[in-house]
């Protein structure tokens, strides 16, 4: 019998197994893959991730690895420039942006390190209950026998299609079809040594250093063109750059690997917690890629929830009522961000008040900084937008236009119906 058990080994399971071995539980985490492997990813770590990483000893095994820190951002919106240095956030100054066949393995091992009992190569094929609790697992291993674990609590790392989610009835909280596609590369060549962000009419576009001297992009298209875009993904994904005015740099640059492209990038919150399971990572919160949150998120998300577990499995508080503060931890920093990217994954041209805001960040300094510490998660994103600010930036009338705009858009957006399965 485990304290937990962990489904799932990636970003998510293994800085929950991590956590929590060195809180004293026992854990048990299972994956299927086996590590070193890749897996699609926006690869880049916001600021609150890096500075977790930092806080649990493991940035500094991320840069000895190759992986280039990244001090400067620029975003292009509207035809606008913001531009600027990364903020200090804690003790960190700079952004990360590892290949998941790095950052993954650095966290497998860091949890064994700890003590966390990692399988892998091991397949759950059924969540088992009493008496509506969840008391267990059961699986194979791929080249090994059947097995069947009990925990006190098993959670679900186990990503957006979460078999745990599934099998104890996670409920629902909000749910939006996909409203764009992703896709991503690397090049050779490049030489980028910033951050580069450009949000177009119907495009979006992201640009980052990663390891081995690559350059990541990432293209994001309307849902509903995904089959457009793969008629042809190199002349699409390279007419994108030309879009962001930065074909040049990549027409003279080499492709590396080869083009990955999805249109699966559903936002769904679940609730987080039932009798004996819980959820962490894009098994209970997966928003739109547009922002660049999945890895940050799920790093805070497995610190809010070993928080919790070891609260109530220490006894220090019953179980519920201490995964009932996880959830509400976990909505309070994400309900912002949900709503925040899903305006961006609009991919619209901004509207004449949002114009009139970004040229008025541009033109002041430390309005711009704050914008992009928003963007790199150093900043509330309602701590940005403070009406006060706002005020400032573009008067009263703006604010109000700001506000009935996103409010006329809500309601039209409430609208939209959401696939069956989305």
């Amino acid at each position: 019998m485990y304290d937990v058990i962990i489904v799932g080994a990636r970003v998510a399971g293994a800085a929950t197994a991590l956590l929590a071995a060195r809180r004293g539980l026992t854990v048990l985490v299972l994956d299927r893959a086996t590590f070193p492997s890749d897996t699609l990813s926006t690869h880049n770590i916001q600021l609150s991730g890096v500075a977790r990483l930092a806080r649990w000893g493991l940035l500094d095994r991320i840069a000895a690895a190759g992986t280039p820190a990244t001090r400067r951002i620029t975003l292009t919106v509207g035809g606008v420039e913001l531009a600027g240095a990364v903020p200090r956030h804690e003790d960190v100054d700079a952004l990360y942006c590892p290949r998941r066949i790095l950052l993954d393995a650095v966290l497998v091992d860091a949890a064994r390190a700890a003590g966390a009992e990692v399988r892998e190569g091991a397949v759950v094929e059924e969540v088992l209950t009493e008496d509506g609790v969840v008391v267990g697992v059961r699986g194979r291993h791929k080249d090994g026998p059947a097995f069947t674990e009990r925990a006190r609590l098993v959670v679900g790392a186990d990503g957006k299609h979460s078999l745990v989610a599934r099998a104890a009835g996670a409920g629902v909280l909000h749910q939006e079809a996909p409203r764009t596609m992703a896709s991503y590369t690397y090049w050779s060549g490049t030489r980028v040594d910033e951050g580069l962000m450009s949000a177009l009419p119907g495009r979006a576009v992201g640009v980052w250093p990663t390891n081995d001297g690559l350059t990541m992009t990432y293209v994001a298209w309307p849902a509903g063109e995904f089959a457009a875009y793969r008629r042809d993904p190199e002349a699409n994904l390279l007419a994108t750059l030309d879009a962001a005015g930065l074909g040049p740099v990549f027409r003279e640059a080499r492709r590396a690997e080869r083009i990955r492209s999805t249109p699966d990038v559903p936002t769904v919150v679940r609730a987080v917690h039932g009798p004996g399971w819980a959820l962490v990572g894009d098994a209970g919160l997966v928003i739109d890629p547009i922002t660049a949150r999945g890895i940050s998120d799920a790093l805070r998300d497995a610190e809010l929830l070993v928080d919790a577990a070891e609260a109530g499995l220490g006894g220090k508080v019953p179980v519920a009522r201490a995964l009932d503060g996880y959830q509400r931890a976990r909505d309070a920093a994400a309900r912002p961000a949900v709503d925040f990217t899903a305006h961006l994954a609009r991919l619209a041209a901004p509207r004449p008040e949002e114009q009139a805001l970004f040229e008025a960040l541009a033109s002041s300094r430390g309005d711009t900084d704050a914008f992009l510490a928003m963007i790199c998660d150093a900043l509330p994103v309602r701590a940005f937008m403070s009406p006060r600010r706002i005020i400032r930036l573009v008067g009263v009338r703006g604010l109000v236009r700001l506000v009935t705009g996103r409010a006329r858009t809500a309601r039209a957006e409430a609208r939209r119906p959401v696939p069956a399965g989305a």
